[in-house]
């Protein structure tokens, strides 16, 4: 299609606020965050995200948005039209390209997770059992390829049917419905916690430092943790800002994205880990935390069925205001390069994601003992779930935040960056500017050469 094809805007700031933070509050908060604390030192861990959520997200994703808002198209496109606009070469597309294979690669397994708190709120709601039948219930959720099959079939339905309503009876109506009400639903988790969990032993985990657990490797994982969760590097972010107004200020807009990604974040600590230490539990479960781990805190607690409902379905709206705005940026290129209508689009990659999310899917069972790719030692051992996650947040996705550092902070002219982002203090613009140039392509460089 021509160039000239113009998307939806959002209908009102708040709408596009609720939209832009719904899509950086996600899995990655409510169920990675905790485990992630958990496994890496606790307090050390949580400052190292906060200081990361600062110096390293918060830049690129003013960056990520001023580049969307300026291109007003896909990726890819705005990628584009951003270049040309400076003079560049069209080849910068391919970061446009990276945020949109990167967002549909993840959304093919984050839809099997997605799946897997489907069926854990219809368990919730049923009562947990003792600590053998949280193992083994797990366990058999995830041998079994037909119920696993299921649930990834409801959430990407769910997903692509948000979206084909379209960006301001689609994205913007259920995020304004989903993020008050997960908000909502975590502070009542937090005054469950704070009733019937071990508050005290909670908080101090989180937030009482021991430097001696600040290692390297946690400081590396805090960072990636953050610039992850925040959702910079996927497409969205770039996509969203191409649907924003002109009188919308992207670097306030940044700011409060952020600090809501990072409140929510540890607001799921303080209402997980006072019931993990309440129940005698350990922290250091892993990913498993929240689906091992805190069922059988919940069935020992007072009211514990009822809490566990209301958190798996506080899960459930915080991965379907990510999966929504995963799948927009390629829906967007759809409807821009095929012509295609927003449902059918939203159908047909909703659909693609869902058959390579098959793959995912039989990892846990049927091709348990198959590795893809053998040939070296980092992925010899991976199966596709593992493949398809460490390809997207190990390489793609470090390698794509780290050009649109290098292109908003190297490649464009101050005169463009000022009059699209108009920070309220030329010290801020400043300060923002070098960050993009130096701090960030660092810190990414690190967490890519970890991942690699």
């Amino acid at each position: 299609m021509s160039s000239t094809f113009k998307h939806e805007s959002w209908t009102s700031r708040v709408g596009f606020l609720f939209a832009a933070i719904g899509a950086s509050v996600g899995l990655g908060n409510v169920w990675k965050f905790p485990y992630m604390t958990g496994t890496n030192g606790g307090g050390a861990f949580v400052m190292v995200y906060i200081i990361a959520a600062v110096l390293v997200a918060i830049p690129i994703l003013i960056a990520e948005l001023m580049l969307g808002r300026r291109g007003s198209l896909s990726p890819p496109s705005a990628m584009r039209m951003n270049a040309e606009k400076e003079g560049r070469s069209r080849a910068w597309s391919v970061v446009g390209w990276i945020g949109v294979i990167v967002g549909f690669l993840i959304l093919s397994f984050y839809s099997v997770i997605g799946g897997w708190v489907l069926d854990y709120i219809v368990a919730a709601a049923r009562g947990f059992g003792g600590h053998v039948d949280a193992l083994s219930r797990f366990n058999e959720l995830k041998a079994s390829p037909w119920r696993l099959t299921l649930w990834h079939t409801v959430f990407m339905g769910l997903t692509a049917w948000i979206i084909s309503a379209g960006v301001s009876k689609g994205i913007e109506r259920a995020t304004e419905i989903l993020m008050p009400a997960l908000f909502l639903m975590l502070l009542a988790l937090i005054g469950y916690a704070a009733y019937a969990g071990d508050f005290a032993a909670g908080l101090h985990f989180m937030f009482a430092v021991d430097f001696s657990k600040l290692t390297p490797s946690v400081a590396l994982k805090a960072i990636g943790q953050s610039f992850f969760s925040i959702g910079v590097s996927m497409g969205l972010m770039m996509t969203y800002g191409a649907y924003m107004t002109r009188d919308i200020s992207i670097p306030r807009t940044a700011v409060i994205i952020a600090a809501a990604d990072t409140l929510v974040a540890i607001l799921a600590g303080i209402a997980i880990f006072p019931l993990v230490f309440a129940n005698h539990l350990q922290p250091t479960e892993g990913p498993g935390l929240i689906f091992v781990t805190l069922p059988i805190a919940f069935a020992h607690m007072p009211a514990g069925q009822v809490f566990g409902t209301v958190f798996f379905l506080l899960v459930l709206f915080a991965a379907l205001t990510s999966s929504i705005s995963i799948l927009e940026p390629v829906v967007c290129w759809g409807q821009e390069r095929l012509g295609l209508g927003r449902g059918h689009a939203a159908v047909l990659f909703g659909f693609l994601a869902w058959f390579i999310g098959m793959s995912s899917v039989l990892s846990f069972n049927v091709w348990k003992n198959v590795h893809p790719f053998p040939f070296f030692p980092s992925t010899a051992h991976k199966s596709f779930f593992g493949l398809i996650d460490y390809l997207t947040s190990s390489i793609l996705m470090p390698v794509g935040g780290m050009l649109i550092a290098v292109f908003a902070g190297w490649r464009m002219s101050r005169s463009a960056l000022v009059e699209e982002l108009a920070f309220e203090s030329p010290v801020l613009f400043r300060v923002w500017r070098l960050l993009l140039q130096t701090i960030v392509p660092v810190s990414i460089a690190a967490i890519l050469y970890t991942g690699l």
